[in-house]
């Protein structure tokens, strides 16, 4: 997986003046848009949108520089439809304009082209089971949040410590089923896996139960699931650490499977120490098409 998705990112580095085809680095890469955007995401630490913009600033910073173009046609090339806009993006990732960085030779940001290599680690080993699951809702309560790729999420934190007793209670009374308990969950706004950014986090359970007053329900449909169990692991370094290597491990051992759309749950018991947890991370996932050798 990991070599068709380095063979995927080429397209980045063609024509800088036309958006990138994700629909094609998918063909390439033999999987769904959906699942090549959650992949990215999840080994790079970034959309895959975010990527192209700052690789291709990037490049464009290097003529910029060379002054062998005007900024026009320089703006022009990488596909920005006048000065202004290209000033306002070139700002964004090197924190000057075109014309300050040309007339000053200041130093600018530089995006590496990434490329995905995987080591294995025969000596370790990765539980999981896979479930279908029929039709559920999440019910509980949602805010919006920044994504917080490594380390502790502040505004996460925050929202968690701010629901009383009385709320989890409630939320436990209400969990009727597999990940049992108050859960936690998180949801790209839109789902198409590259809106990373910001994410809907909620305390929830699963149920189908009717939605009390003052909590927000998510529809979940009837679909497959992998289920990660860890045990004691530290919050939130050793749940990050899980779901890379979910990515870079688990996924490129099993191409049967991809992610699919939909939330990602997680289900802890924390220890007595506070911040080591057990439970299970669950990701809904979806069968393709076997690879072509």
């Amino acid at each position: 997986m990991l070599d068709r998705l380095n063979k995927a990112l080429k397209h980045v580095e063609e024509d800088p003046g036309r958006p990138v085809d994700v629909a094609a680095m998918a063909r390439t890469a033999l999987t769904s848009e959906h699942h090549l955007r959650r992949m990215f995401a999840a080994l790079a630490g970034m959309p895959l949108s975010e990527y192209v913009r700052r690789r291709r600033l990037t490049l464009a910073g290097a003529e910029v520089l060379e002054g062998r173009r005007t900024l026009l046609d320089i703006a022009v090339g990488h596909g920005y439809s006048s000065a202004e806009a290209f000033n306002r993006a070139f700002r964004s990732v090197h924190g000057i304009t075109p014309g300050q960085a040309r007339r000053t030779g200041a130093a600018l940001v530089s995006q590496s082209r990434l490329a995905f290599h995987l080591t294995i680690e025969g000596s370790t080993t990765m539980r999981y089971r896979i479930l279908d699951k029929d039709a559920f809702a999440l019910v509980g309560l949602r805010q919006r949040i920044p994504h917080v790729a490594e380390g502790t999420n502040p505004d996460m934190v925050a929202f968690t410590e701010a629901v009383d007793d009385a709320t989890w209670e409630q939320l436990d009374a209400l969990s009727d089923q597999e990940p049992r308990g108050a859960l936690s969950v998180t949801v790209s706004p839109g789902d198409n896996g590259d809106s990373i950014e910001e994410i809907d986090y909620y305390v929830a359970a699963a149920t189908i139960a009717p939605t009390p007053e003052g909590m927000e329900r998510l529809e979940v449909p009837a679909g497959t699931w992998a289920v990660f169990p860890f045990e004691r692991v530290d919050f939130p370094h050793g749940l990050q650490a899980l779901w890379r290597a979910v990515y870079t491990e688990w996924f490129p051992a099993h191409p049967t499977y991809r992610t699919a759309p939909g939330p990602a749950l997680v289900s802890v018991e924390h220890e007595e120490e506070p911040d080591l947890g057990t439970g299970h991370l669950w990701l809904p996932v979806e069968k393709q098409a076997p690879v072509p050798e």
